[in-house]
């Protein structure tokens, strides 16, 4: 692609596209976070608040069936996948983190549809409050961001 029709973040409009949101229940308090962050960055980039919805799931390994459903209903333009991940004292995190990356990904391969990537994998608790609490770190920006840069694309294509 020419660098010159790469859409610039600050271009980058939400209106006009509807958006899932697949967010976790577990580590609420950190994905309620990342939902606050992708909410805000969808609605400052001109998102209508009914254009959104979100659908909550036990946990992250629950996000990419509901993402998958939600992507081939037709009525999303893009999903955002949000969740927490943290490591523990076994390699249940290990395997959690991986068939859930995996699954998002293969949702989006799947359907045609984008779902951005905003499940964090952390090794602690610390760290998961620091990318989910308000402010540049927040990666729910970032999953919103990349939604709606994606959403645009797709549609440029």
């Amino acid at each position: 692609m020419n660098p010159a029709a790469r859409p610039q973040l600050q271009n980058l409009s939400a209106k006009d596209l509807r958006f899932g949101i697949v967010a976790s229940r577990f580590n609420e308090k950190v994905v309620n976070g990342l939902r606050e962050g992708a909410l805000s960055t969808l609605s400052k980039r001109g998102a209508d608040p009914d254009s959104i919805k979100t659908i909550w799931v036990p946990g992250a390994l629950e996000i990419p069936l509901i993402a998958k459903k939600m992507a081939e209903s037709g009525q999303y333009d893009a999903i955002i996948c949000l969740g927490a991940v943290i490591k523990g004292d076994t390699a249940h995190f290990e395997f959690i983190s991986q068939q859930t990356v995996t699954g998002i990904c293969t949702v989006s391969l799947e359907t045609g549809i984008p779902c951005s990537l905003g499940v964090l994998t952390c090794y602690t608790p610390e760290q998961a409050v620091l990318r989910s609490s308000p402010g540049d770190e927040n990666k729910g920006i970032e999953a919103a961001l990349a939604a709606i840069e994606m959403a645009q694309l797709l549609k440029d294509i």
